[in-house]
């Protein structure tokens, strides 16, 4: 009876002594404590830099108008400021630069600056932002400039490799018409973006 006793005291010692130790232990942060099911509230925001290639799709050409865009591809880069009203709605800009290659060997130059709003899904440490911008664009090449506006389109693919930093594709459709006076003179020029982007949380 008495060898029974002191094993059950020792039953029920053990069990204290970790729950008692456990309790005393510091906490210990991790960086998987800084990722919940909505990681965003409102007032978050971000900076995106992104670089890539742009490829020519779909020209819509009117009479009177030469279409010289060589078919390679040409480079693209932008920046985009973003502001999140919560987990799955935000808000930001974007400036831009494209340059494509001509037939006669020279280069087309758009700069674009706009405002974009999209939503985005949220997976674990993925994201997938989709996002549609409209704004104002410059044309410019050789001593020809014209100035417009611009409508894009596109998704992303992040993963948040920490609470500050995320890294990604991102891939965009772009549509850049020209409407000078002379309506046989214009045109609607579409273009694919593939870019690598890094993007900055605060």
């Amino acid at each position: 009876m008495r060898k029974a006793l002191v094993c059950l005291l020792i039953l029920l010692a053990v069990p204290a002594l970790i729950f008692a130790q456990d309790d005393s232990s510091p906490d210990v942060e991790t960086d998987w404590d800084d990722f919940t099911t909505d990681p965003y509230v409102r007032g978050d925001q971000s900076v995106t830099i992104s670089l890539g290639v742009s490829f020519p799709t779909v020209f819509i050409i009117h009479e009177g108008r030469h279409h010289n865009i060589e078919p390679p591809i040409g480079g693209t880069g932008s920046l985009v400021y973003t502001y999140y009203f919560g987990p799955h709605f935000f808000v930001g800009a974007e400036a831009g630069l494209l340059f494509l290659p001509t037939l006669r060997k020279d280069t087309i130059f758009i700069i674009p600056l706009g405002a974009r709003v999209g939503t985005q899904f949220i997976l674990g440490r993925f994201e997938f932002p989709i996002f549609a911008s409209v704004g104002m664009v410059w044309h410019r090449l050789l001593n020809e400039g014209y100035y417009g506006m611009y409508a894009r389109g596109g998704l992303s693919a992040f993963f948040k490799a920490t609470s500050e930093w995320s890294f990604g594709f991102t891939s965009a459709w772009s549509w850049f018409p020209q409407w000078p006076d002379d309506p046989r003179q214009h045109v609607y020029a579409n273009f694919v973006d593939v870019t690598v982007s890094a993007r900055y949380h605060f």
